[in-house]
């Protein structure tokens, strides 16, 4: 049975917190709504000390921040926006349309047809989120949304520089500096000056993510993102320096990101502890990494590797790091997870920053359910259907009659009826049984 060495804040005590955050969203929204961009300027004057008559960037104000990026800085930027382009034309060229002949003269097919318009959320209330903006921007432009608007926070007082550039860079058609609740509701909603989206995409903090539980439906959403989560499967085959590292790379995000080891090592979960409370002594980001592993870090130790499994699959992280003799065992066996990074080589920081696939992944256990976002969550399957001749029609209609009846829709047996009076003849009529 699995030993648990650390565990964090139990369940009644995050329910309580989640419960403070779900009150004051509802009411921050019901007041856009309400007061639209009077409500909006409130807000952002309150929580980021940042006004404006407008929030929407003007075209000067986007090169002058692209005039503050370095050479290297640009090119680096764009070289991680081409991976993540890359990647995404691949998996739209995994979609594809079709068109086929079910039965004789009936046409049935589908198409994938882009979003028409997103509005993009870009955290950076404490550290710049350049990358998000290459996940979002980018696979949309890829999907071919019509329009891309985006909205990130004020940095230190101003418009971030490196993330307007890579905004600019990915894609976007309208980019504003507005934060938070305020943010997300903006878009979803609308407001006088800012033109609502049909749906929502992007990473945020623990309010970014309410609001987008809120307004789902009304809008559309990526998916449910929350606080960063990490969770490492590890042997032997490492050691307690690669695994502290990997868990406070992650656990920097924020103080709510939980950062999780299982292993079948007892040496290993030893080691890794005495590993974090050395790093955390040194670790510029340590304030932050620190609360996060004292209030949602653990350590399991697991028998073997199928109760390893079997622990991950339940606690279906976000990131899943595999650092084991054999990482393919997991690949093939494990259902629930957001992104996998297979052996020691890679990491969860490449995902999140270059490596091409896309970091905007579920968490709170949503991955037992869905994967992160991809170009195929900005595109809508819609399936139509043509029926070419009259004896097909008629023949369709005599058993769509029937099951109507079954039913006992009147009306939907009456639309069946019809077709088989018109085109079936009254030998094919008078078995409709309609």
């Amino acid at each position: 049975m699995a030993e648990y060495l650390k565990t964090g804040l139990s369940e009644s005590e995050k329910a309580e917190e989640n419960a403070k955050v779900r009150a004051i969203v509802e009411a921050t929204l019901a007041d856009i709504e309400a007061r639209g961009d009077a409500a909006v300027a409130e807000m952002s004057k309150k929580f980021d000390n940042w006004e404006r008559p407008t929030f929407r960037l003007s075209e000067a104000e986007i090169e002058a921040c692209l005039a503050r990026m370095s050479a290297q800085n640009i090119t680096d930027i764009k070289f991680a926006q081409e991976q993540v382009r890359n990647f995404a034309k691949i998996q739209r060229d995994a979609l594809r349309d079709v068109e086929v002949e079910t039965l004789p003269g009936v046409v049935l097919g589908h198409k994938n047809i882009p979003v028409n318009s997103i509005g993009c959320y870009v955290p950076g209330g404490k550290y710049p989120m350049v990358a998000s903006a290459h996940m979002s921007i980018v696979t949309a432009g890829v999907a071919g949304v019509k329009r891309i608007i985006a909205a990130s926070p004020p940095f230190n007082g101003e418009p971030n520089p490196a993330v307007i550039t890579a905004m600019h860079l990915g894609g976007a058609d309208e980019i504003y500096c507005l934060g938070g609740i305020q943010a997300v509701g903006a878009m979803a909603l609308g407001t006088e000056t800012i033109a609502g989206v049909d749906m929502l995409v992007g990473p945020g903090n623990a309010f970014v993510a309410e609001a987008k539980r809120q307004l789902y439906g009304r809008v559309g959403i990526d998916l449910f993102a929350g606080p960063t989560e990490t969770l490492l499967i590890a042997d032997e085959t490492v050691d307690g320096e690669m695994c502290a590292t990997d868990l406070l790379g992650q656990a920097e995000h924020g103080p709510t990101s939980p950062a999780i080891l299982v292993t079948n090592s007892a040496k290993l979960a030893r080691d890794t502890m005495a590993e974090i409370v050395r790093q955390l002594t040194i670790l510029p980001t340590a304030e932050i990494a620190g609360q996060a592993w004292r209030d949602h870090g653990q350590i399991i130790v697991c028998a073997d590797e199928v109760e390893m499994l079997a622990v991950a699959d339940e606690i279906a992280s976000e990131h899943v790091q595999v650092m084991t003799r054999d990482p393919n065992w997991f690949l093939e066996n494990m259902t629930n997870y957001g992104a996998l990074f297979l052996g020691p080589e890679t990491n969860v920081s490449y995902g999140d920053k270059v490596i091409g696939t896309n970091h905007t992944l579920p968490t709170k256990k949503a991955a037992r359910y869905t994967g992160g976002l991809w170009v195929g969550k900005f595109l809508k399957t819609c399936t139509y259907q043509r029926i070419t001749t009259p004896e097909a029609s008629a023949m369709i209609g005599e058993y769509c009659s029937r099951l109507c009846a079954i039913e006992g829709f009147a009306g939907h047996q009456a639309q069946a009826d019809l077709r088989v009076r018109r085109y079936g003849g009254s030998n094919v009529a008078g078995g409709s049984g309609g």
